[in-house]
């Protein structure tokens, strides 16, 4: 059984965790799955990360529903479940330090592209190219949110629209990752009280609901600005993970 001070910290963390989600799209998830390893078993942990994901993702796609991408979120769908499928028979996965620094990599080498060649997500084809890429990395090793947003940093869409449209096409990928790693299966979620249950996925749509507040007062060169300091320094982070496993030969 949680204390009251771990609850309120969890609950607390998924309130700011949602609320800087729903104005980049991006960053809360890693934030929550850090605290809550901290405090819970894993298998605990991420059953409670991926129902406040679902559900802060369900809130955002209703709240910018109306400026959701349509082309670019059912080729991204189709993509990620190609991926998804096909993942399901392949045996060969690449070891972690690789899959860490190439995740990191590739954003930087994506900035360093002329503007001609930047993968946007809008290019024909790349919304395809794009899901079926971060659902395979998101299977590897849980988390490809910077690679994800390298497409649509590329792109001319407005903050909205980039929003609402990574809203819909992340949840899917919850979705899917869930059925993957059969996340909520047992009995583990009895572990944690209903009522700790219910306010976790409240703090996930109160801090999704916060989020509109502050991303209307901004710009869409403030976002992008934003957006693509995050992405360096999630990129970072992978980088230097990869290379602390490659140095004390973890795998």
């Amino acid at each position: 059984m949680m204390s009251s001070g771990v609850f309120i910290l969890i609950a607390a963390t998924g309130l700011f965790s949602s609320f800087v989600s729903g104005i980049f799209g991006m960053a809360g998830g890693q934030i929550l799955l850090a605290v809550l390893l901290l405090y819970m078993p894993v298998a605990t942990a991420l059953v409670v990360f991926a129902s406040v994901q679902v559900a802060s993702g369900t809130w955002r796609c209703v709240l910018w529903r109306r400026y959701v991408h349509l082309r670019v979120s059912w080729q991204y769908v189709v993509g990620s479940i190609v991926a998804f499928l096909a993942m399901r028979y392949v045996s060969f996965v690449p070891d972690k330090p690789t899959v860490y620094i190439g995740i990191g990599v590739m954003p930087f080498a994506a900035f360093a592209l002329p503007k001609r060649f930047a993968p946007s997500i809008t290019r024909p084809g790349a919304a395809y190219f794009c899901g079926a890429f971060v659902m395979t990395l998101q299977l590897i090793v849980g988390q490809a949110g910077n690679v994800l947003d390298v497409f649509f940093q590329a792109s001319e869409l407005d903050r909205k629209t980039v929003v609402a449209t990574k809203a819909l096409t992340q949840l899917v990928s919850q979705v899917l990752r869930i059925l993957y790693f059969g996340a909520l299966a047992g009995d583990v979620a009895h572990e944690i009280p209903v009522w700790a249950w219910l306010s976790f996925l409240a703090t996930a749509i109160g801090g999704t609901s916060l989020a509109p507040i502050v991303l209307h007062r901004m710009t869409d060169d403030g976002f992008r600005k934003w957006t693509k300091v995050i992405i360096i320094c999630f990129s970072a982070i992978y980088v230097s993970r990869g290379l602390w496993l490659l140095a004390t030969g973890e795998r």
